[in-house]
């Protein structure tokens, strides 16, 4: 093998001389002296290294067996010399010796060299022919010719006979495997039986493969991964192992998919369901694939629990491999269609954006009869876990969904907040992705009339908003959970931003969601724009229980250590430590502008009027206290001394 690759290496080098000196011909030709029979300079060329462009010189031969370019070029200086010594033959000699220069060359690229190109630039012309701009058009489309020879060279040969015998049976052998292989597959996708799919569809939810259909881009392939997963390796029938994975494109954006299967066994996680979710979580590690997870799912198989509970590669892994991932950069989405029991509650808990369906959804760690079991309270499941909790009171979950397909269209647009950040390499956050500018559906002239010429009157920040950004459009983050702060995403003059507007004191709630929505586009490299009309966080003993003062810390470093471009307006009042979780100048913004009304103190006017009243009114009580007191412990003193 070898030495045919080395023949076929010395081939096409001799090629690549023949053209070279039949190139050169085609230049000096038209300049030679043919009027002189005794030169003949023309016929003897043409005789010798023109005809059938192969047959050249004595020593081509020698040169296809691999000797060096000089052989041709000697016998062609040994014939030239022989016939000539007139200045047609010194000038052929002078631009032929460009050849020699190349040496045994054996790719177009050395045609490239600077001391080849350095002699063609010097080049004149002679008797009419501009030998540079000649030399480039012929050898131009000599090495055009040579390169559609070596494509098809690279051309696989295949001499397979597709109507022989044993092509024949070896294609009827394949067909009945892959027909059973499909009949295999066609048996998985019908999910848990007739029964559990007619069950499923009552509660008015689709099945997973459907859930993930409305999730792709219209027209786009899914990729199915392990479809034969826990075939025939229980004695109960688990079809896809009870969890379907695989990889689609959502808003153009690759995505990994893991859809868990309530038809089958209620979604509960087997050994081998266990097994195929880290799968899935590994191949979207390793690629950079956000994870969509559709949960309905009861958590592990309480029978199996010692194969899928206590081990490293067991159902605690699934949790551990979403932190490692968020903490990387790679997003993680969850989409609660259903029961989220126990440690299945963890995967929308730890996601970075999950969506919860009012009716169907829930995620709790007990389910009612567990808890009645062990408190003896009896609640219902919506009541217990439900989306009304979770969006309103715990903020568990981001976004509230009225149904499925309102879910799952929550879910693309969540993706498509991903995408446009530009997200696409976990070390090196590419460029963000712009789009065309859009003027707000409200015009900004309108801002004048929505500011209150009171500053005690509270407004509406979303009125900013719709009139700052382009078309109106505002992704809302956490919309029902600490409504006094406002978090979403939208664009401004095509750029992406996060925005974070006050809409009255901050509380707990408010403090929590603004930390999670500021580290979320940190993570995602979104620049951040702070609207203020701040007056600070809430206090009193209420305020205080429910842990203010952490959660205050909580934001105030989220600020601090989010790497992203971050412009502060203050819009209204800037009070107290409100000014520090809404990144005031203290905390570095690239920009901080303030409205003619604006106004920045470490609290309001009345307020501090209000408290400094106070604080005289107390002090004076005190003196007077202390005036009354005094007299008459002094007199007690007396006695007892006497």
């Amino acid at each position: 093998m070898a030495q045919i690759l080395q023949r076929k290496s010395n081939q096409w080098s001799c090629y690549l001389r023949e053209e070279w000196i039949t190139s050169v011909y085609a230049l000096i030709a038209p300049g030679l002296n043919e009027g002189s029979s005794s030169l003949g300079i023309p016929s003897l060329l043409h005789r010798n290294f023109v005809r059938g462009g192969r047959n050249l010189v004595p020593g081509a031969e020698a040169s296809r067996s691999g000797s060096n370019g000089g052989n041709i070029a000697g016998d062609l200086d040994s014939k030239i010399t022989t016939a000539t010594r007139g200045y047609q033959y010194h000038a052929f000699r002078k631009y032929s010796s460009l050849y020699c220069k190349l040496g045994t060359f054996s790719r177009v690229g050395d045609l490239s060299s600077n001391h080849f190109l350095a002699d063609l630039a010097s080049a004149p012309t002679v008797h009419g022919v501009d030998i540079k701009k000649s030399f480039y058009n012929v050898f131009n489309s000599r090495r055009r010719n040579f390169m559609s020879m070596d494509h098809e060279l690279n051309v696989l040969k295949d001499d397979v006979k597709t109507g022989s015998e044993i092509f024949v049976k070896n294609k009827k052998a394949m067909e009945e495997l892959l027909l059973d292989l499909q009949q295999k597959v066609e048996k998985v996708r019908l999910g848990g039986g007739v029964k559990a799919v007619e069950r499923h569809k009552s509660r008015k939810k689709y099945l997973p493969r459907e859930r993930i259909d409305y999730l792709l881009d219209p027209g786009s392939p899914f990729l199915e991964l392990s479809q034969l997963a826990g075939h025939e390796l229980y004695t109960d029938d688990l079809p896809s192992g009870g969890i379907v994975t695989g990889i689609g494109s959502v808003h153009g954006r690759l995505c990994m998919f893991v859809a868990n299967d309530p038809t089958v066994k209620g979604g509960t996680y087997y050994p081998i369901t266990v097994k195929k979710h880290l799968r899935a979580q590994e191949i979207a590690s390793q690629c950079n694939l956000p994870c969509i997870y559709l949960v309905d799912s009861g958590g592990a198989n309480l029978p199996r629990q010692a194969e899928v509970f206590p081990d490293r590669d067991h159902f605690g892994r699934i949790f551990y491999n979403q932190a490692r991932m968020s903490e990387e950069g790679i997003p993680q989405i969850a989409l609660v269609l259903g029961s989220c029991t126990a440690g299945g509650a963890y995967v929308p808990a730890m996601a970075d954006e999950s969506v919860i369906v009012k009716g169907n959804g829930t995620i709790f760690l007990a389910g009612p009869p567990l808890v009645k079991a062990a408190t003896g309270e009896e609640v219902s499941a919506e009541d217990l876990g439900g989306a009304a909790l979770h969006c309103k009171i715990s903020g568990v979950s981001d976004h509230f969904a009225t149904d499925e397909l309102h879910a799952l269209a929550i879910g693309r647009k969540i993706v498509k907040n991903i995408h446009f950040a530009g997200i696409t390499n976990r070390s090196s956050p590419s460029n963000v992705m712009s789009e065309e500018s859009r003027d707000p559906l409200y015009s900004p002239d309108e801002l004048h009339g929505i500011v209150p010429a009171d500053a005690r009157i509270s407004y509406d920040i979303r009125s900013v908003i719709a009139r700052i950004v382009d078309g109106s459009e505002f992704d809302e983050f956490k919309k029902l959970y600490g409504s006094t702060l406002v978090t979403g995403f939208a664009r401004i003059m095509g750029q992406p931003v996060g925005i974070v507007g006050n809409n009255g004191i901050l509380f707990t709630e408010s403090a929590l969601k603004g930390a999670h929505f500021i580290q979320l586009c940190a993570q995602r490299h979104i620049p951040l724009i702070f609207l203020q009309n701040i007056t600070g966080f809430m206090v009193g003993s209420r305020s205080e229980a429910s842990g203010i003062a952490k959660a205050g810390a909580k934001m105030v470093m989220a600020v601090a250590c989010a790497k992203v471009p971050k412009i502060t307006i203050v819009v209204g009042g800037s009070h107290g430590a409100g000014n520090y979780g809404m990144c005031g100048r203290a905390y570095s913004p690239n920009f901080l502008f303030m409205w003619p009304n604006a106004r920045i103190s470490v609290m309001g006017g009345a307020q501090a009027a209000g408290v400094l009243a106070q604080v005289e009114r107390d002090k004076r009580r005190r003196d007077k206290t202390e005036d009354s007191f005094v007299p008459s412990y002094s007199l007690m003193g007396v006695l007892l001394v006497t």
